[in-house]
């Protein structure tokens, strides 16, 4: 039903086509006119995307899931909260350990939405309660359209990077509406999504896929391989991995003092500590129109891969431990 999740120990095969557009990005850059043909392919693909998370959200499911709002709420809050002020602490690196362009895209990478797909399969990996974390990263994921660019407004902006008004209607346009357009037409082309399920996972990869080569296309014409240095992207690596360790701690060890059950307790790991690589890209383009968006964009992809195998070993560890602890 969900999207398979990679196992620790055998490399992704979307990690492996990710790397193999940004090298293509680097040797075949986009430029001019076939820069902006492909832009608009991508903002195509991306609102396809959208349309389609809309017909698949049963809407039946979200509203049984609606009644557990402290669940909810300790999600967004971790998404929307604890990761924005990890993302402004992160500025004691700048400028020994991660340049001006890294540390904002640190930082914009803890303003994003969490993931979709990938909280909803880790959790139903881990036997947690689906239910709750359909409603909490779709949640997340439409009310990021908004909240995401004005915490972008108002964090960033004494970075020096311009934040227009449009920007938040550009994202509506492209994400949101899509995604309502899915959900209204449900009923109607619900089924069929559902049995079309593994090619049109093909428009989820090859999205996000066109979005990366625009993005490093772009890169390329500024010149952001010679801003990143072999040492700023170990080290870059290691604060990605630093910040996954301390929302996974956060959220596993914390929801346990707030008391929540087991099944609670994985939807708020998996849920609150993953963000979104499909959002994040196209927001990106039209947040930072001036900005290196190479350099911006790079800790998300960094920062997504690592979640995928990180939360997929936990997810199946808590999958084995289960038996013993919580009846199947």
């Amino acid at each position: 039903m969900f999207s398979k999740i990679p196992v620790l120990g055998r490399l992704d095969p979307f990690l492996v086509a990710i790397l193999l557009t940004v090298a293509f990005a680097a040797i075949v850059p986009a430029d001019g006119i076939a820069l902006d043909t492909v832009a608009w392919a991508a903002k195509i693909a991306i609102g396809l995307l959208f349309f389609l998370y809309g017909a698949r959200l049963s809407t039946q499911e979200a509203i049984d899931g609606l009644r557990h709002w402290r669940l909810h709420l300790t999600i967004l809050a971790t998404t929307f909260v604890v990761f924005p002020l990890l993302g402004l602490a992160a500025k004691v690196l700048v400028p020994s350990v991660l340049s001006e362009p890294l540390y904002l895209g640190v930082l914009y990478l803890c303003l994003l939405p969490s993931t979709v797909q990938s909280a909803i399969a880790l959790v139903s990996v881990a036997r947690g309660n689906i239910p709750g974390a359909v409603v909490s990263a779709s949640a997340s994921s439409m009310i990021g359209i908004i909240v995401t660019p004005v915490l972008v407004a108002l964090t960033m902006s004494t970075q020096g990077v311009t934040f227009s008004g449009s920007a938040v209607l550009d994202i509506v346009l492209m994400l949101l509406v899509p995604f309502l357009a899915g959900q209204f037409l449900r009923r109607w082309i619900g089924g069929w999504v559902k049995e079309h399920g593994k090619p049109l996972k093909l428009v989820d990869r090859g999205s996000i896929l066109l979005v990366v080569y625009v993005a490093f296309s772009r890169g390329m014409n500024e010149g952001i391989w010679s801003m990143l240095s072999p040492g700023r992207l170990a080290a870059l690596v290691g604060v990605c991995a630093v910040l996954l360790a301390i929302v996974l701690a956060l959220t596993w060890y914390g929801s346990r003092k707030l008391g929540f059950s087991y099944e609670d307790r994985t939807a708020i790991l998996f849920c609150g500590s993953t963000k979104s690589l499909a959002t994040g890209l196209p927001m990106a383009t039209v947040l930072f129109p001036g900005q290196p968006i190479g350099l911006i964009v790079l800790p998300l992809m960094l920062f997504h891969q690592m979640q995928l195998l990180v939360c997929a070993a936990i997810a199946a560890r808590l999958a084995r431990r289960l038996p013993a602890a919580v009846p199947a």
